[in-house]
């Protein structure tokens, strides 16, 4: 019992380390940006609030303990931005490595289910791997609209990347995406604040 008390207070220790994992997206009233600590804990939060809007019936705890743990390999992999192209070409080797080490420092059973809820949420089959995908895409969304598409034009993001990375949104949640892109999209390409690349 002594022994497996130790290795899940390890983890805990460890996970502490992603409160200091930023990334690029500002809290809602621009003043810094987010860890993601708190993303885990804002999607967690939405989630419990808007399963109903899921496309499937979900397991409202299995899709938010997914939500806590699938950044926690950023501990070691560091948070790649949604379009660094660059980045990204590396991202599934290097979070892959690290899921093997920090579900790792967990007892045997914990750190199996753990490792799989990652897999399952990377893979984006399950109802609910879906719907975490679709909280994962808007909580950000949402946060670069409240603070002015702050993040959207420090990285002269376009439109079209927007659409390219969110192209599986929908699979989560329809009635989210649509208000996603009538309330947080469209009034930010009007605003310039993203720019509209479709006519090009």
């Amino acid at each position: 019992m002594t022994e497996r008390l130790d290795r899940q207070f390890d983890f805990f220790r460890e996970i502490d380390k992603e409160k200091q994992i930023g990334r690029q997206t500002y809290l809602a009233d621009g003043t810094r940006k987010e860890n993601d600590a708190e993303h885990a804990w804002h999607m967690a939060i939405m989630t419990l609030l808007l399963s109903e809007y899921a496309n499937e019936k979900i397991d409202v705890l299995k899709t938010i303990s997914m939500l806590l743990i699938h950044d926690l390999v950023e501990i070691d992999a560091g948070d790649t931005y949604a379009y660094d192209d660059a980045g990204k070409k590396t991202q599934a080797l290097r979070e892959a490595k690290a899921a093997e080490r920090i579900y790792g420092l967990l007892p045997e059973d914990q750190a199996k289910r753990m490792h799989g809820l990652w897999l399952e949420f990377e893979a984006q089959e399950t109802p609910e791997a879906k719907f975490a995908r679709t909280m994962d895409h808007i909580q950000p969304m949402m946060l670069n609209d409240a603070s002015g598409g702050r993040s959207w034009l420090e990285h002269g993001v376009h439109l079209s990347q927007i659409l390219r990375r969110n192209e599986r949104t929908a699979d989560g949640s329809e009635k989210l995406w649509e208000y996603a892109r009538e309330r947080f999209l469209e009034p930010n390409v009007a605003k310039k604040n993203i720019a509209d690349d479709r006519s090009q």
